[in-house]
């Protein structure tokens, strides 16, 4: 099932998301349905705290969105080490009509639990690297309009408005 997509400036997306304590059969649907949300909307990644769950769960597929190659579904993720430096031009599904140059870090290792509860580390560069560190970020209460310089921010704030 497709799932609405929060917008900014939504109060979820501004909370730092909670641990996830058990893995419920009610959390693989949220995830089914994540996934399905992610993939329809043509994204590269969604953050639960995006679908209206403050909780620390993110899926992402860096070949997306249309081959579908790639998924992960991270629970719980943490960034353990991250080194280097780079520019990227970043969209989001609940930033809509918002295109930043974001500063992230070039190289991130994150640990987290797997779909069915397993203990994971990736490690990883390039793309992945930097959806990994923009759905971390959701799970901390930080948007793309929140890394947006203050002038562009307001200018987006009052255009989200009026779709409000």
């Amino acid at each position: 099932m497709r799932l609405e997509i929060c917008t900014w400036p939504d109060e979820v997306l501004e909370a730092k998301a909670e641990p996830i304590t058990e893995i419920t059969p009610e959390l693989e649907e949220l995830i089914e349905n994540m996934v399905e949300t992610m993939y329809e909307s043509d994204g590269v990644g969604l953050a639960a705290p995006q679908v209206n769950k403050s909780i620390r769960l993110i899926c992402v597929d860096q070949t997306g969105p249309k081959e579908r190659g790639d998924l992960r579904v991270l629970i719980n993720p943490e960034i353990v080490e991250c080194d280097g430096e780079v520019e990227s031009e970043e969209g989001c599904l609940s930033c809509p009509e918002l295109n930043l140059k974001v500063k992230r870090k070039e190289r991130v290792k994150v640990k987290a639990l797997n779909r069915v509860g397993e203990k994971i580390c990736v490690e990883t560069d390039g793309f992945l690297s930097i959806i990994l560190q923009h759905e971390i970020d959701h799970l901390d209460g930080v948007t793309l309009a929140d890394r947006a310089g203050r002038l562009k921010k307001a200018m987006y704030r009052k255009k989200a408005m009026r779709w409000k």
